[in-house]
């Protein structure tokens, strides 16, 4: 059988992304050999994708796991609904800390305390949430309804960070994970930053974590996404490095003073450039989130870029896909220098 062998130091991380990207067969056991982990995985993932995770693809003889059922197979077995209605049971869903997001068709509504039971059993969650719509207002506040359990603050670990949250009052993306680990991945030391939407921290604590940036300059400006925000900070152990302000970014102190501008927001982001191009140093560079048409990228965000930049000039350095927001619709971030 197809193998991923990774190090001990490596194999958590690279079995999650694994997992991520649907690679990992649950029906066979991980198993040591001298010294190595073999993970077994699927034939969707190429030997060269394994090597750019830090995995090398080898074949072994893996031990079965006896009696497994993937989690969904479990929902859908004990769900008591009619059988006509369980594969309209999502099979997707977000987990945080202990708090379970998840959204039902207009068919699974009236049977949504059950499923809710069942969904919070085999997931182990201690509350969960219904979303009735989407993230709404210039706060990002997310359409919840509470289905099970109590309580909806919780403690969420990604990519070995802290966040405290509460998901019925601040928005978190799941979504987003590849993008905060490519911002954990930068060599940001000695620099200065600037997070222009930092919400509860879902950018600047990998940039301070793992980026070993020197300063970040974290502005929110929702109250109660800030009171988060100082408290990730503090829980985090990066009160020296990330600085966190309540407000409006465009009332930040003027200047050139930042070597990167993190523009994390998307709807309305072009708004604003002209921020960005004011705190960004003369060689430094923005990463610009927006959404946009599938077949209107990159034309249409490097329209907007180019005129809000006027006479300063930029040099795009990345295009990149985040996640689907839409049909035909993508969030997307670019990334570019600019010369003052």
């Amino acid at each position: 059988m197809r193998m991923a062998k990774v190090s001990k130091e490596k194999a958590e991380s690279i079995r999650l992304e694994l997992a991520r990207r649907d690679a990992v067969r649950t029906d066979f056991r991980i198993e040591e050999v001298a010294g190595q982990i073999l993970i077994p995985i699927n034939d969707n993932i190429s030997n060269s994708d394994l090597l750019e995770l830090g995995a090398q693809a080898v074949s072994a003889d893996p031990k079965p796991r006896r009696q497994y059922r993937a989690p969904y197979e479990e929902i859908v077995r004990e769900a008591i609904i009619p059988n006509e209605l369980k594969d309209r049971l999502p099979g997707k869903w977000e987990l945080l800390g202990d708090v379970l997001l998840v959204h039902l068709p207009s068919e699974l509504v009236p049977y949504k305390s059950g499923i809710a039971e069942t969904y919070a059993r085999i997931l182990h969650a201690r509350t969960v949430c219904l979303e009735t719509g989407g993230i709404s207002g210039v706060h990002r506040t997310p359409q919840v309804e509470v289905i099970f359990g109590e309580g909806t603050e919780t403690v969420h670990k990604e990519n070995g960070i802290l966040y405290k949250l509460d998901v019925a009052k601040v928005m978190f993306s799941s979504g987003n994970m590849d993008e905060k680990r490519r911002m954990a991945s930068l060599d940001c030391r000695g620099e200065t930053i600037a997070d222009l939407f930092a919400g509860i921290g879902y950018f600047s604590l990998p940039l301070a974590v793992h980026a070993k940036a020197k300063r970040v300059v974290a502005c929110e400006i929702n109250p109660v996404a800030f009171g988060y925000l100082v408290e990730n900070v503090a829980r985090n152990h990066v009160g020296e490095v990330v600085q966190p302000f309540l407000g409006d970014n465009r009332t930040l102190p003027s200047g050139h003073w930042a070597d990167r501008v993190l523009m994390g927001y998307v709807g309305t982001t072009e708004q604003f450039l002209p921020q960005a191009f004011e705190l960004v140093k003369d060689g430094g560079v923005v990463h610009y989130h927006e959404i946009c048409p599938i077949d209107e990228f990159p034309e249409k965000p490097l329209r907007q870029i180019a005129e809000a930049a006027g006479k300063i000039k930029i040099e795009v350095l990345r295009l990149g896909e985040v996640k689907s927001y839409a049909p035909a619709i993508s969030h997307y971030v670019i990334d570019f220098r600019v010369s003052l």
